[in-house]
């Protein structure tokens, strides 16, 4: 089992790899991987990501089979649902590290602010759950200077967004605030660059 710190550093290394081009050479063949992996799994971190076809965690992360257990939803919002599989993690797995993997130009994202701006008609209540998680994030922004440019106001409303996914993670959960109260798991948030590959990880004062 890997440490909060140990595993951040494992991140922060396949992201490097993955961003030069140079993955990790795999020592065990995939078909020998998965008769291992029968016999159960040990993720070393927990990824909380968005959808997005361009982001696949394992990937940017430069990882195998079985090394990440990775919750994907449309924005990387969270729903009880998404809380419930941090906590299945986190308590079967022992997974000391959590990351709200968002990303640039998010479709999500982007919807809300259409939404508000009214450039967007409600289409689904199931598509309207998605943005109503991610309208409280947008709306403050909409009333700033932000406003007046859609470059930065995107990419504020990202992390904005990633932030409160994390807030919401640690206050939604008695048990998890408990594991995060006493020094066993940290949850954080990170950004991926669609336009670089890049990877970069937020301190609760980034975000």
């Amino acid at each position: 089992m890997k440490s909060a710190s140990q595993a951040l550093e494992a991140l922060k290394a396949g992201n490097l790899r993955f961003f030069q081009g140079r993955p990790r050479e795999r020592l065990r063949d995939r078909d020998s991987l998965r008769q291992e992996l029968l016999e159960g799994q040990a993720p070393f971190a927990t990824i909380l990501g968005c959808s997005d076809s361009r982001v696949p965690a394992e990937m940017v992360f430069d990882q195998d089979l079985g090394d990440l257990f990775v919750i994907r939803v449309a924005g990387n919002v969270v729903a009880r649902s998404q809380i419930g599989s941090v906590e299945f993690a986190s308590e079967f797995f022992k997974t000391r590290l959590v990351v709200v993997l968002g990303h640039s130009l998010c479709g999500a994202v982007q919807a809300t602010l259409e939404r508000h701006q009214g450039g967007l008609q409600a289409r689904s209540q199931n598509l309207d759950a998605i943005v109503n998680r991610i309208s409280p994030v947008v709306t403050s922004l909409l009333d700033s200077d932000l406003a007046r440019d859609p470059a930065r106001l995107m990419q504020a409303a990202v992390r904005a967004n990633i932030g409160a996914s994390v807030q919401r993670l640690k206050q939604g959960s008695p048990f998890l605030e408990s594991l995060v109260e006493a020094g066993e798991l940290l949850i954080t948030g990170a950004e991926y660059s669609l336009e670089t590959g890049k990877v970069e990880f937020f301190d609760d004062q980034a975000l």
